[in-house]
């Protein structure tokens, strides 16, 4: 499988609660620059899941529309999701060929270390509006190859 993992874009700094917080225009940039590289590269995964936080759901809206991919929010992509239960997750989509994440650092960063079995989720850090590519030959731990990480910068 193929499992895309993209971290939320920049999002306002003031809002009633964390949950709640918008994407800015620089985080609205960065979604649609993310929707075009998917595009222009043929990614196209078979589902999109989000976090519930309105930030992370506008970020996959945006690739969602722009890729004509079924979103869907699910609340095990959280703030705090764990990576064994997001592996957990996924291998209910094992029969797909591509998957993509929508979600929060440091969790993506966590799960790529704990998918590709490095043991250092810290040491990986996942910028705002950046995409990961993961090829999952085993749904276990250390079962994953990093294709690539890349910086909004890049996309």
């Amino acid at each position: 499988m193929e499992l895309y993992l993209l971290r939320h874009a920049d999002a306002e700094t003031v809002a009633q609660s964390d949950d709640e917080r918008f994407l800015s225009e620089k985080g609205m940039q960065q979604s649609q620059r993310v929707a075009r590289f998917c595009e222009a590269h043929e990614i196209k995964p078979d589902i999109i899941f989000s976090s519930p936080l309105r930030r992370t759901h506008q970020t996959a809206a945006i690739v969602a529309d722009k890729l004509r991919v079924e979103l869907k929010t699910v609340r095990w992509l959280g703030c705090g999701a764990q990576a064994s239960d997001m592996l957990a997750q996924i291998r209910e989509y094992r029969n797909l060929p591509s998957l993509m994440l929508v979600g929060h650092e440091p969790d993506l960063g966590l799960f790529t270390a704990f998918m590709i079995g490095t043991g250092h989720g810290e040491n990986i850090h996942v910028r705002k509006g950046a995409l990961i590519k993961l090829s999952v030959a085993e749904f276990a731990e250390a079962g994953a190859s990093l294709e690539f990480l890349l910086p909004p910068k890049l996309l």
